[in-house]
């Protein structure tokens, strides 16, 4: 997540093998993806440079290979501070969904 007092970004990451924008926008809407965020316990940095560069692509882009090492830097400090690791939330839920007794089963 990446936002300035009016814009705001969104990335999701988990899914696909490179980083997606999930959300954006301006004002009001900024100010809702900021709070959705913080209510799900989401690391919210501030780079207007890197918000600019991901403000230009639209939801559900790609991030672009020049942002990589950018974006890279900001997820594995969002991980550490949660003590996760890449493919973790992955984990978790397949924990939820799928429970097995001690044969096997579900």
């Amino acid at each position: 997540m990446y936002q300035t007092d009016k814009e705001a970004v969104a990335l999701e990451y988990g899914a696909n093998k490179t980083p997606i924008v999930s959300a954006k926008g301006e004002s009001e809407l900024a100010e809702i993806i900021i709070e959705e965020a913080k209510k799900q316990g989401i690391y919210i940095a501030e780079d207007p440079k890197l918000l600019a560069a991901l403000a230009q692509l639209d939801i559900e882009d790609e991030i672009p290979e020049e942002l990589f090492t950018a974006v890279a830097v900001i997820l594995s400090w969002a991980y550490w501070l949660k003590e996760m690791e890449p493919g973790d939330e992955k984990k978790e839920e397949m924990k939820k969904k799928k429970k097995f007794n001690v044969r096997g089963q579900i």
